[in-house]
């Protein structure tokens, strides 16, 4: 079956229903260029998702030099064929006409064009004087979720091993951090412990503030299908706002923001009270269930309804779905994330599956999902506040042991403290510690919270900024050097998804004008640092993608996300593998601890954990008291109200988030017109009872302001929870008059109203608990709310406007694959 389909009116396409313990079934979505057919395409390449972090498997269609479509790939396990409306669209932010091409230096207060030697040695020249004069710790380093795995792991290198310094860290500190500490926490290492194949066997499915459908729109369409075949799961849906999730939940419940450990605790409660535990899992494979009951013990569903506002019965309900499962699968992600008690939240989330027993075989486990398509990698290469290969920076053995593979003495990596999370970072280059800065694939200039604070920083005369990037970003605009990226199907690299499948990407089509890879970039400034180990030989010896693989496969032996039975002609051409994938395991792993915990002992676990309520270190020796068999950690946490609280002068909740058709601050998506289309613009989205209280109406203008600054936006009136406010955080000035920072018109950018504040464990922001309050600036008067209506954003009432559409621009190819190709 071939069929057309608007893939932005119908994000998820047409069902193929699919029964439990039975394969998922293949469907081949594609799209190519306006005017381009089949026969005109000369090569297809491989490669996976670059907007999110499932990892949907892809060919990209090749025609004179071009890229112009693309094609899921049926035999790949993420996948199985199909694609997002991010992934169908988005390539087309390749051709875009501002993408950088040359670099850029900042003369008298301009950047101008200049080669790449100009540019590099202004970068080095700095470097080596902040070197020898102010040490490793003035020199900074900021990168993304979305470069490869080898440009991670050099990074890496310079940065820890060439450098020296400990301030190295991705913006998936705003996304996944918690992820990870989370993981660390409970199961002393980070790696997801599930598989997105657990959707096809779990009973029931259980989303904590994650709204799968916009985020990870291909592993939603897996559940959809579960949800059309025979003997469905129950779903559990935890969040604000009437997601495409919820709206297809057993049970939704939309606590108050800022109440997700209230909440957890109260679960905890019912289930330990109605004895649904299994005991003789706890009894072999974890320790702390006996401070945990007695935590929670108070934690009743009348208690959480009061703190949470939700129905108690709704939570005694909840409760009675979770006990009842056999076969439970949980999933996280940001309105965990970036609520108040992050970590301590999601460690509950881990709980709730330790106490159930259900954990290392089919549909049964927990997934902290990343956000991003290389978050994980960020992780594992040491990119993101961790050293490289899940190595416990207090361990003198693990750091020994790092040291033997980078052929560097033990001092020379610096770990005397944790290394530093983002937000210090900005902090130590607003007190002027940091003096120089180098940005790579992100645009903190909206993304970071209380954006004129981040602004100030980045437009300090003392601050040296290196901004790497494909456009001209309100970031880069900031910058003293600009370099111009190679970008995914430019380049040739590897990277890993949420549920641990890595892909391979290779190069498709040549950069545009002088534009190189950052892999090479990053290889262009060791050479001309000159970083040598400890017999003077090169630290970073590698000269190409496989050859940086090939580096890291050596970090990672023996580590717990073992690289090293995967080769770029293993996964040339087939479906992505998980790691760890070894000799013994040379097909990968689908999931961890099948037979208990493994890296969880003291001398092996990659942190000895922090106090979830303060985040006050744990010591080994305490951690050796704890667990000296290395067993998970059911780490209780007491609810704390959030510092920010409304009053009468801010009296909503502030919440911001995602959209289905946009990634992070548009730099790509919205350079494409079929997404942009789909969403052009800000907006602010509140209840009906509350649009009644405030006197606003469908479409009129209103500015949302906090103590920090204010955003403006068309109003869309939603079944979100009463009391709350959401803004979509993407907008930011690029593709506006003044370029780089709110006119006169009022801030576009969520990020001015957020809180400067952090989870104490993972030291991820807050961008999910604040206080606002709402003015009129103009009535709609004829004027629609930009917002789709497909999404969390669909109108309380569907006849007061019309429906998101594609039109003819948005009609994807969708194919049933054959019988065969269902078996694969």
């Amino acid at each position: 079956m071939r069929a057309e389909v608007d893939r932005i009116a119908e994000p998820w396409g047409e069902r193929t229903p699919y029964g439990p313990d039975t394969q998922w079934p293949a469907r081949v979505d594609s799209f190519l260029e306006h005017g381009v057919t089949g026969d005109k395409v000369q090569g297809w390449v491989q490669t996976a998702s670059l907007l999110h972090s499932n990892g949907d498997a892809m060919d990209l269609a090749v025609a004179d030099g071009r890229i112009v479509g693309v094609r899921g790939r049926p035999q790949d396990r993420v996948n199985r064929g199909r694609l997002g409306p991010k992934d169908l669209f988005a390539w087309q932010a390749n051709h875009s006409r501002d993408r950088l091409t040359t670099p850029l230096i900042r003369e008298g207060g301009r950047l101008v064009a200049c080669d790449w030697d100009a540019a590099m040695d202004r970068i080095v020249d700095r470097s080596k004087l902040l070197l020898r004069e102010r040490g490793p710790g003035s020199l900074g380093f900021y990168t993304s979720g979305q470069l490869f795995l080898e440009e991670y792991y050099t990074l890496a290198v310079i940065a820890r091993a060439g450098i020296g310094t400990n301030h190295l860290d991705g913006n998936t500190r705003l996304c996944t951090a918690t992820a990870a500490e989370a993981l660390k926490e409970t199961f002393g290492c980070d790696g997801q412990p599930a598989s997105y194949t657990d959707v096809d066997h779990a009973d029931v499915i259980a989303l904590f503030g994650h709204n799968m459908a916009e985020t990870q729109p291909v592993l939603w369409m897996r559940v959809l299908d579960r949800l059309a075949g025979g003997d469905p799961p129950l779903l559990l849906c935890v969040d604000p706002r009437p997601t495409p999730v919820a709206r297809h939940a057993t049970v939704h419940l939309a606590p108050r923001a800022g109440t997700n450990v209230a909440l957890l605790n109260a679960l905890l409660h019912e289930i330990i009270r109605a004895g649904r535990i299994d005991r003789g899992f706890i009894d072999a494979h974890t320790v702390g269930f006996d401070e945990l009951a007695a935590g929670v013990v108070d934690c009743t569903p009348g208690w959480a309804a009061r703190i949470c506002d939700v129905p108690a019965a709704k939570v005694t309900e909840a409760a009675e779905i979770l006990g009842g499962a056999e076969r439970l699968l949980s999933t996280v992600l940001q309105g965990v994330y970036q609520s108040h008690q992050a970590t301590a939240a999601a460690c509950q989330v881990n709980n709730l599956q330790l106490i159930r027993g259900m954990l290392g075989r089919p549909g049964c486990g927990v997934l902290q999902m990343n956000g991003q398509p290389t978050a994980q990698n960020t992780r594992e290469c040491g990119a993101n506040g961790d050293l490289p290969g899940f190595r416990n920076w207090e361990n003198d053995a693990q750091v020994a042991d790092l040291a033997r593979v980078w052929n560097v003495e033990s001092s020379r990596i610096p770990h005397y403290a944790p290394p530093t999370p983002a937000m210090q970072i900005f902090r130590y280059a607003e007190q002027g510690s940091i003096r120089m800065l180098w940005i790579s694939g992100t645009n903190p200039a909206v993304s970071l919270p209380e954006l004129d604070r981040i602004r100030g920083i980045l437009g300090q005369e003392r601050l040296f900024t290196v901004v790497q990037d494909l456009y001209l970003t309100e970031t880069a605009q900031l910058a003293d050097v600009v370099l111009p990226a190679a970008t995914w199907g430019e380049k040739t690299g590897t990277f890993t998804n949420a549920d641990r499948t890595v892909h391979l990407s290779d190069k498709a089509v040549d950069p545009p004008g002088d534009a190189r890879p950052d892999l090479d970039i990053l290889l262009d400034y060791a050479r001309r640092m000159d970083f040598r180990d400890k017999d003077d030989r090169p630290l970073v010896p590698w000269r190409d993608a496989e050859s940086a693989f090939a580096a890291w496969k050596e970090c990672s032996r023996g580590r717990p996300c073992d690289y090293t039975g995967l080769t770029y002609e293993r996964l040339r051409g087939a479906s992505g593998i998980q790691w760890p994938c070894t000799r013994e395991a040379p097909e990968g792993t689908e999931r961890l601890y099948t037979d208990g915990v493994t890296w969880a002992a003291p001398e092996t676990c990659e942190t000895f954990g922090r106090d979830l309520v303060t985040g006050a270190s744990v010591s080994e020796a305490e951690y050796r008291a704890l667990n000296p068999d290395g067993r998970a950690v059911l780490k209780a946490a007491e609810y704390m109200p959030p510092h920010e609280t409304t009053d009468d002068e801010y009296p909503l909740q502030l919440n911001t988030g995602r959209t289905l058709y946009h990634f992070h601050t548009r730099t790509k998506t919205g350079r494409t017109p079929q997404l942009n289309a789909a969403a052009p613009d800000v907006w602010v989205e509140l209840s009906a009872g509350e649009a009644l209280r405030q006197g606003v109406e469908e479409g009129d203008l209103v500015e949302v302001t906090s103590p920090r600054g204010s955003v403006r936006g068309r109003l869309r009136i939603t079944g979100i929870r009463d009391g709350m406010v959401f803004l979509p955080f993407h907008y930011g000035y690029w593709d506006t008059p003044e370029g780089d920072h709110p006119g006169k018109g009022g801030g576009r950018a969520a990020n001015e109203t957020t809180v400067t504040d952090w989870d104490p464990v993972s030291k991820q922001p807050l961008f999910k608990t604040a206080a606002a309050r709402l003015t009129l600036v103009e009535r709609a008067e004829g004027t629609r709310s930009p917002a789709p209506t497909t999404t969390a954003s669909a109108p309380a009432d569907p006849r007061s406007v019309p429906p998101t559409t594609g039109g003819p621009s948005a009609m994807a190819q969708q194919t049933a694959a054959s019988t065969e190709g269902n078996r694969r």
